[in-house]
């Protein structure tokens, strides 16, 4: 016979001290003291989460839940640190015991506990990045392939590959065929080789990054008791920006909540922007299927932006047909005066110019440099920007990466070109040696010098691994110095492109697509000059005037204009806020507009572009921009810019009559 005996708690907390009427507004305190169960919290743009989040666990544990009862995930420690350092603040208690931090952190706490019921000692080691790809191009050799065969991925692209398998819950073949099509007629053998680097980070008792979530997940679903003890624990599990979850994560949380459904998952729909790295936006939308009885709060009280500003983001993400509808109003009074500007200007180099004039004027309004921001779909979208705030040593500061001229591709294709020009070139020389598969600094060092001794460049011998893609390289180097294309750096930025380059890049880099895009860019700005010479004289100029980026940290404090995808932006926000290349097929991408998923997650990514900004938004287009197709290519306004009259100022650009006009 068995008994089932309640222990009352005996918790000294005191009485409930927080005013969380006087602390929070309507919505937030809906959402903070909703009776246990599921719950969605909907919370726009600026609408105070984290506050929202803090005064729930606050509640939680004022309202008796023990701390080691709460589960708080987030996608950072540093949000994490945050949240909790705000819970202690409010509450005079020992809050260590709550289990908060990534989801990542807190599978490596699980695991430290049971490694061992898979197989693995709780003393294993995590890889870093390095590591990881060490192993897995160890793996490939191991399968008896060459690692420096040309077609194949190189561990970069393989731990891509591997690691979008593991978050999304899906085949090696699946993430090929979706993904990375030009491997498909190689899929087996990348099989082959994620068995092995599996197999073998097992017997190595260590583990990479992805497969924390992936043993963390399989411990809960292949161990009962286990399971149910953590079940048991985590009466209360919440979840920061859970509309950037993946396919594992959001199961690892529906196990965990099995047993209770007392799940708080907070985030905004309508932000969703991060699918080509794997979150999926199923979870959000289907979460009040997969919790019945889940209760919806939408936290809609925006503190950042003008109301002009969100009657803008309201009517744009409202064309989405898949969300959770939900209408942003701001606590800031309206000014007719602050309505967006639209503005259509020439040409790309025109939208840079006016873009630095715009920012010169604020600066006299006494608007700080860092307080405005350049926001655009893709990292080659902001090349005529950069170039004009070098000319003008303008400061700023890339969010995004590197600045456009310093990109390791771009380098790469312009040294083809230098040794072209000048086959004394020794740096160029070196650098392109270095593509080759099994040509390292010492052996590059040989070839020069018998290359500077007297030997033709057809006569030089690499290492036989290499002698294929030398004997290409030799050939391209012959065809873009011949006469007919002497001069022309465009045609020949495509010879090197497509002779040599394009497939270097789909096994190098796992953004190849991005990198194809840039170089597309690279080509339409080498039009602009007559001779090779004066193009890579200009990309030498573009990388050494003062006044660019500022990458390093103490200068990164001072005063200077941040450039920005949307992506790296997220999350952050601008008294000005400046989108540029509202382009169809620039913004959305073109690949984008192909399914209506893909179209709805530009018009979302479009939407948290605008919300960045605080006081003032400036929407530029072009109405042409240079091609890599030797022609200035017309511009379709973005379908996202299609506003009704007077929800935006329409500028009108006309350029200055000369002086003596």
């Amino acid at each position: 016979m068995s008994v089932e005996y309640v222990l009352k708690k005996t918790s000294s907390h005191p009485v409930v001290r927080i005013d969380y009427r006087a602390s929070l507004n309507d919505e937030q305190y809906a959402a903070v003291t909703a009776k246990p169960g599921p719950i969605l919290v909907i919370a726009g743009a600026g609408s105070g989460k984290t506050r929202t989040l803090t005064y729930r666990v606050a509640y939680l544990i004022e309202n008796g839940v023990e701390p080691e009862n709460i589960l708080l995930l987030t996608f950072t420690n540093k949000a994490s640190r945050e949240m909790l350092e705000r819970v202690g603040n409010l509450l005079p208690h020992d809050i260590s015991r709550i289990w908060g931090g990534t989801f990542h952190s807190v599978a490596n706490r699980l695991l430290r506990r049971h490694a061992n019921a898979l197989g693995f000692g709780s003393d294993f080691t995590i890889l870093d990045r390095d590591d990881t790809q060490d192993l897995a191009v160890a793996a490939l050799k191991a399968t008896g392939l060459d690692p420096k065969d040309k077609s194949l991925p190189k561990g970069a692209v393989l731990l891509e590959i591997f690691g979008l398998a593991a978050n999304t819950e899906k085949s090696i073949t699946s993430v090929v065929g979706e993904n990375y099509p030009y491997f498909h007629g190689i899929v087996t053998q990348i099989e082959a080789i994620h068995r092995i680097f599996r197999d073998r980070k097992r017997a190595d008792n260590v583990m990479d990054y992805d497969d924390l979530l992936v043993y963390a997940l399989q411990l809960l679903r292949d161990h009962e008791d286990i399971r149910k003890f953590y079940q048991e624990q985590f009466q209360h599990i919440l979840v920061d920006e859970y509309q950037d979850t993946n396919k594992i994560q959001a199961d690892f949380i529906d196990l965990l909540a099995a047993f209770h459904h007392q799940v708080m998952a907070v985030g905004d729909d309508a932000q969703s922007i991060y699918s080509w790295r794997g979150a999926n936006f199923e979870n959000v939308l289907t979460f009040p299927q997969r919790f019945p009885g889940t209760r919806e709060v939408r936290i809609e009280t925006n503190y950042r932006s003008t109301p002009e500003i969100l009657t803008l983001a309201n009517y744009a993400i409202a064309a989405n047909t898949r969300q959770f509808p939900k209408n942003l109003h701001s606590t800031r009074p309206a000014d007719k005066f602050s309505k967006p500007a639209l503005i259509c200007l020439q040409d790309a180099n025109q939208q840079a110019a006016f873009i630095c004039q715009r920012i010169e004027e604020l600066q006299e309004e006494g608007i700080e440099l860092n307080e405005i921001a350049i926001l655009y779909r893709a990292h080659f979208h902001s090349m005529e920007v950069q170039m004009e705030m070098t000319r003008r040593q303008m400061p700023f500061e890339l969010l995004s990466g590197l600045r456009f001229f310093e990109q390791a591709h771009v380098k790469d294709v312009a040294a083809f070109l230098k040794f072209a020009v000048n086959p004394r070139d020794e740096l160029a020389f070196k650098r392109i040696s270095g593509l080759m598969p099994g040509v390292g600094e010492r052996t590059a060092d040989k070839l020069w010098q018998k290359l500077a001794g007297g030997a033709t460049f057809a006569s030089l011998e690499p290492p036989a691994r290499a002698a294929a893609p030398w004997k290409q390289w030799v050939e391209t180097h012959a065809q873009i110095s011949a006469d007919d294309l002497r001069g022309r750096a465009s045609e020949q930025i495509l010879v090197v492109i497509d002779a040599i380059y394009q497939d270097y890049m789909k096994t190098k880099f796992p953004n190849f697509q991005s990198r194809l895009e840039d170089l597309g860019q690279l080509r339409a700005f080498a039009q602009n000059f007559e001779r090779t010479e004066d193009f890579l004289a200009q990309l030498a100029l573009m990388t050494n005037v003062d006044g660019g980026p500022r990458q390093d940290r103490h200068l990164a404090s001072q005063p200077c204009i941040r450039l920005s995808t949307v992506h790296q932006a997220k999350g952050l926000e601008w008294k000005i806020v400046f989108v540029i290349m509202l382009c169809d097929g620039l913004f959305p991408a073109q690949r984008s507009m192909e399914t209506l998923e893909g179209e709805e997650e530009e018009r979302r990514l479009f939407y948290v572009a605008v919300t960045r900004a605080c006081d003032e938004l400036y929407l530029t287009y072009p109405m042409t921009r240079a091609s890599a197709s030797f022609e200035d290519r017309w511009q379709e306004p973005s379908r996202f810019v299609s506003f009704p009259r007077g929800m935006v100022n329409e500028w009108k650009i006309k350029a200055e009559p000369p002086a003596w006009s």
